[in-house]
């Protein structure tokens, strides 16, 4: 008996040790996800668990509906001092967006205060690289205002964006030392046009030193871009449309909100987004050297949602589906849960690698997992 039980346990071990090397697999519209580890993340991997949350690909992954509901829009006033509702480590994130309105998919916070506003501040160091938050709710069209303060180096990037599971985008960014100009983007499923469509806007106040309010108002047939209530550009899907294939390359894709600084000017970018960004990062500059990091400044974020459609009093999520255009899946309110299963002890461990802890603690004797 206690041969046939190491013999078990070793092969459980290896068994689960097979699993967990499928995870982390690369995926993506032509290569996606297979059925064990079936969700691609928004960085092009395959897992399960918050992979398949906020970000999941669903193009990428093993089907449609792999990737887990989005938690739908809600009108919100987001006052981010108060970061009891930012949760620090994404990993643990279930799913549900009624208990977190953020989390931390890389980098750090802390709290501040500037020209007498609470705020947080979001870091950027040369070892920890920069920081992303990401809303845990989508919005689907609507108007959403970033109140901020820029960074000011060359090579640092502030960024306030809105993202979607398969690389719908719209940016406000604010590359390097110009505190006097931003610039305006926005991207259809990820594709890098020919022509790029961003727009640097001028005329602005420093926005390392004075808070504005940066606003992208987002409807199902344009985009506005505001600085502090004042429209600074407009786009229609019109123009959007390729002319080769009458496509609108437009975003039309349920987004999470994104709030970030990067490094572009690193030697691991190309050399063209360094140039953009206005070189490369002086990491002996004072200011670096007296704070230990880099930063920028976050106060609020507002949104009022723009549904296409009316969603119905039990609908809480979005949920993709099968479309007969080849172009984008169709997009449908549901009631579905957008949580993940699974004991909070062990939420965003794999299940490969759930296996392999449980194979070993049987191992080595140390009994059953109290829930």
């Amino acid at each position: 008996m206690k041969q046939i039980y190491l013999f078990s346990s070793a092969l459980a071990f290896l068994t689960s040790a097979v699993l967990a090397a499928q995870q982390g697999a690369t995926c993506n519209s032509t290569n996606p996800c297979s059925s064990q580890y079936p969700c691609c993340s928004e960085y092009g991997f395959c897992g399960d668990g918050y992979y398949c949350l906020g970000g999941c690909n669903p193009l990428a992954s093993n089907t449609l509906n792999s990737c887990n509901p989005s938690p739908m829009c809600e009108n919100a006033n987001y006052t981010l001092s108060d970061t009891s509702r930012i949760l620090s480590n994404y990993t643990y994130f279930n799913g549900n967006a009624s208990e977190y309105d953020w989390v931390v998919e890389q980098g750090s916070i802390i709290n501040t205060t500037s020209n007498g506003e609470a705020a947080i501040a979001v870091l950027l160091t040369e070892s920890g690289g920069g920081t992303l938050l990401s809303s845990t709710r989508y919005v689907h069209y609507g108007q959403i205002t970033a109140r901020l303060q820029t960074g000011r180096w060359a090579g640092v990037v502030t960024a306030f964006i809105t993202m979607s599971s398969i690389k719908d985008e719209i940016d406000w960014e604010f590359p390097g030392n110009q505190t006097t100009t931003g610039q305006t983007n926005y991207f259809w499923q990820g594709v890098i046009p020919t022509q790029t469509a961003g727009v640097t806007e001028t005329g602005l106040t420093d926005t390392y030193s004075n808070w504005h309010d940066f606003t992208i108002d987002w409807q199902p047939d344009s985009l506005t871009f505001l600085v502090d209530g004042n429209v600074t550009r407009i786009i229609t899907a019109v123009e959007a449309t390729n002319n080769a294939t009458g496509v609108a390359q437009f975003p039309t894709t349920p987004s999470r909100i994104q709030l970030s600084i990067w490094p572009a000017g690193i030697s691991t970018e190309p050399q063209g987004t360094v140039q953009w960004a206005g070189g490369m990062i002086n990491w002996n500059d004072p200011d670096y050297v007296s704070a230990g990091h880099f930063y920028a400044l976050f106060q609020s974020v507002s949104v009022q949602c723009n549904d296409p459609t009316t969603p119905s009093a039990s609908d809480t999520s979005y949920m993709y589906g099968a479309n007969s255009s080849l172009d984008t899946p169709s997009i449908a309110f549901s009631n579905a849960s957008t949580m993940i299963n699974g004991a909070p002890a062990l939420i965003g461990m794999s299940t490969g690698a759930m296996s392999m802890w449980l194979g070993v603690s049987v191992a080595l004797g140390l009994g059953g997992l109290v829930l």
